[in-house]
């Protein structure tokens, strides 16, 4: 036996009582009258004079521990300093905002400050209105703001919820390669790896979308999904693009219909939706320096309805009836275009010319000659644009080989996808959707930089 039973119990019980606890463990569980050792930022200070307050928060809650300093001499703090203090545990006096404080006296022998990290007199997050355009040129610092900092904590709520989806849709999570010989959607808009052609003996990028190791692991798992980063060379400056962001990408087996891709995204979007609603509303909603009614007028149109549908021939139709455009078939449709195609409701847009997509998308069913389309999808969301992109996978081995070629796609370097359809073909679908778009999105926000905690765009990658 490696550890003995003795051994074993000392190291489960030193690891699971050496953690400091959060301050958002302690709002939740400390007895009135008690001894509490709070440690965190200080957030805000308001100085009378015969008490002071504190606010410190250690980011695990978009709620802080509000401290009240008692007596003459009290101890001198400073915005920014990270702290230790330790007082009684009180509820609040009535009309506080606050259900509880932490009561500090410097003539009590049972309490106690440590001062443990200083600031500088000129430290820039001071408890005054902040734009996120100041916040960006800190990207060290800015994370400690409330707003942001939510931002991050809703981010991790999300993935959680999304696990516990795709675990009850019976789905495995997959890790494909962020490095790959493979641009998958043929626009040449990749990042290559220097020295890589001595290195693999080829060259290399750093991928834009993991969907075609994905559909290699579905026909192997059935179902699979990731949530992985993904870069992009697309010299776009606009609020909507990173150069290096996270995409959450699924592919699923035996599909052969678009309907059913399109019904289990929106089963996704609403679930995630849902959970935040049911148990993340107080948290997020919290302290956070946003405009409540956007957020949950958005958290409203993805709930309150199902999603309208409409194919790519009757938008550009709609579009042209009601006068928003002039518009024929091949155009593409702009952001302007989609959030007036959304105005009244998320709704997907199918069935686009196949001339505007890439080269591994199955043909309509009720595909033309004439005006060839594929079975694919965008879902618009109300005043934002799109979300997620989707289609069935072409999977026939002939019909493959003849769209990469129109493409002008080297057969011989994509030969390990396109075994896939001569060994046991499955017909197949699946998405992506743009991690920081749907956090932006939910999150009441316009600006995905401000979600990514240190974003990478042009001209930006200062840390």
């Amino acid at each position: 036996m490696f550890f003995t039973t003795k051994t074993l119990h000392r190291c489960l019980c030193r690891g699971y009582r050496t953690l400091q606890p959060t301050i958002k463990d302690q709002l939740s569980s400390t007895p009135i009258g008690s001894i509490l050792e709070a440690k965190g930022f200080v957030k805000s200070i308001r100085n009378s004079k015969n008490v002071s307050f504190l606010d410190i928060t250690d980011g695990t809650t978009s709620k802080n521990i509000n401290v009240v300093l008692l007596g003459k001499e009290q101890p001198k703090f400073q915005i920014g300093q990270s702290i230790a203090i330790k007082g009684e545990w009180n509820m609040s006096k009535s009309g506080s905002s606050q259900e509880f404080e932490l009561k500090y006296n410097s003539k009590n022998s049972d309490h106690s400050y440590q001062i443990i990290g200083t600031v500088p007199e000129d430290y820039p997050l001071q408890k005054k209105a902040t734009s996120m355009s100041f916040l960006r040129t800190l990207p060290s610092l800015k994370h400690r703001t409330s707003t942001i900092s939510s931002f991050y904590r809703l981010r991790s709520f999300l993935e959680t919820s999304m696990m516990e989806f795709f675990n009850s849709q019976d789905f495995t999570k997959v890790y494909p390669p962020l490095i790959t010989s493979s641009d998958c959607e043929g626009a040449g808009e990749t990042f290559k790896i220097s020295k890589c052609e001595d290195f693999f003996e080829k060259q290399a990028y750093l991928t834009v979308s993991t969907q075609l190791h994905l559909e290699s692991l579905a026909l192997a798992l059935n179902r699979v999904w990731s949530l992985s980063p993904c870069f992009r060379a697309e010299n776009s400056k606009t609020s909507r693009h990173l150069c290096e962001f996270w995409m959450l990408e699924a592919e699923i087996c035996y599909l052969d219909d678009l309907e059913p891709l399109l019904d289990f995204t929106e089963s996704m979007v609403k679930f995630a939706t849902k959970k935040v609603v049911e148990n993340y509303k107080d948290e997020y909603l919290n302290g956070v320096y946003i405009d409540k009614e956007v957020v949950e007028s958005r958290w409203n149109s993805i709930l309150d309805k199902e999603w309208q549908r409409m194919t790519y021939n009757e938008a550009i139709q709609l579009i042209n009836e009601k006068g928003v455009d002039s518009l024929k078939f091949g155009d593409s449709l702009s952001l302007d275009h989609e959030r007036f195609l959304a105005s009244h409701g998320p709704i997907f847009i199918t069935d686009y010319p196949k001339s505007m997509k890439p080269f591994y998308m199955l043909n309509s069913k009720d595909y033309s000659p004439e005006k060839s389309t594929v079975a694919c999808f965008d879902l618009l969301l109300p005043e934002f644009g799109e979300l997620v992109g989707g289609s069935l996978r072409e999977h026939d081995y002939d019909s493959l080989v003849n769209s990469m070629k129109k493409h002008q796609m080297s057969i011989e370097e994509m030969k390990w996808y396109l075994d896939l359809r001569k060994n046991g073909t499955i017909p197949h679908g699946g998405f992506g959707m743009g991690w920081e778009r749907f956090i932006n999105y939910l999150s009441g926000h316009d600006n995905v930089r401000d979600i990514a905690p240190f974003p990478r765009a042009p001209s930006l990658c200062n840390a």
